[in-house]
């Protein structure tokens, strides 16, 4: 879209539209943001100083670079003419195509990045802090959902021997933090912090998934997950291994039966499980309390849901 239009501003308005549609679930202004440090890592361009992508703070970016060994100002670019743009056209689009390709394969769309290049080491990681997923519902009352992943993700990574997990009550102080993932990093003293966002419309959950490293500060992994309530247990299992293989973590053979098992959740259950997790955290009287309320409801609902039995008992 910006090679396409050289010199012009192409707001973030018009990119929401063309890479999300109306009904996608997503990050916005973090899957954007993102997507433009790849791109211009690909082009080796600088964000304070750009020869090719400028930013526009809160209003969008215009494609400043020059084409075919052509120098250009931005001034210049603005007033392109016609004659010239067509000449310039077939190079523009092999630059838009590989622009495209550049972030595509760095976000590892689809598994493409895995698909087209032989996967390098992997990075080892010795400890590992699980951030409290941020609610993109809309609905303050759904914070219980997302802090309930939260926690269920953070037992799940802590069923792998290596690397260290650190503990829910050491990280939910960084809920909504403005502090830096270097400075959360080094109050923590974790290698890589695993952070993300929960959607729930429905009996669907949409989870987004970053792992990123500390020192030096750049993201190792990526990935989105739409699944139906009924496998909100099998995915926080599915997210352990693939966060396991991203830090070359060698699993056991019951780690992986651990993590591979996959059941479906009666979605009430799996509710007032969450919600259980939620006061749970609360570490006061009424808190603890309404958690068994919670746990007991799960078990009620769902006899054979393992998990809430046993915070059940960790409650009592």
């Amino acid at each position: 879209m910006l090679s396409q239009r050289p010199g012009e501003v192409v707001t973030r308005e018009e990119l929401q539209k063309k890479l999300w549609p109306a009904d996608t679930f997503v990050d916005f202004e973090q899957g954007l943001n993102n997507a433009m440090k790849r791109l211009r890592a690909a082009l080796d361009d600088d964000a304070e100083s750009p020869h090719f992508i400028e930013t526009l703070p809160r209003h969008g970016y215009r494609f400043i670079g020059s084409v075919n060994g052509s120098e250009r100002t931005p001034e210049e670019a603005k007033t392109t003419h016609r004659g010239g743009a067509l000449i310039q056209l077939p190079a523009l689009g092999a630059l838009a195509v590989i622009a495209v390709v550049a972030v595509l394969v760095g976000m590892n769309v689809r598994g493409w990045r895995d698909r087209l290049f032989t996967r390098s080491p992997k990075t080892q990681i010795q400890a590992l802090a699980v951030l409290p997923l941020t609610n993109l519902s809309g609905d303050p009352e759904q914070e219980y959902f997302a802090d309930g992943m939260t926690e269920s993700l953070i037992t799940e990574l802590g069923k792998i021997s290596s690397p260290r997990v650190i503990s829910r009550q050491s990280v939910m102080q960084y809920k909504s933090s403005k502090k830096s993932l270097r400075e959360i990093a080094e109050e923590l003293k974790v290698d890589a912090v695993l952070e993300g966002t929960v959607v729930r419309s429905g009996d669907r959950i949409r989870v987004t998934i970053h792992l990123s490293q500390a020192l030096p500060e750049r993201q190792l992994w990526a990935q989105e997950y739409d699944r139906s309530l009924r496998d909100a247990l099998s995915l926080q299992g599915e997210i352990a291994r693939a966060v396991a293989d991203e830090i070359q973590v060698k699993l056991t053979p019951e780690e992986r039966t651990r993590l591979t098992v996959s059941r479906s959740v009666n979605p009430e259950a799996q509710d007032d499980y969450l919600r259980g997790l939620y006061f749970a955290s609360n570490i006061t009287e009424l808190g603890a309390q309404t958690a068994i309320v919670h746990f007991k409801s799960a078990v009620e609902k769902d006899p054979t849901y393992a998990p809430a039995y046993a915070e059940l008992a960790m409650s009592l």
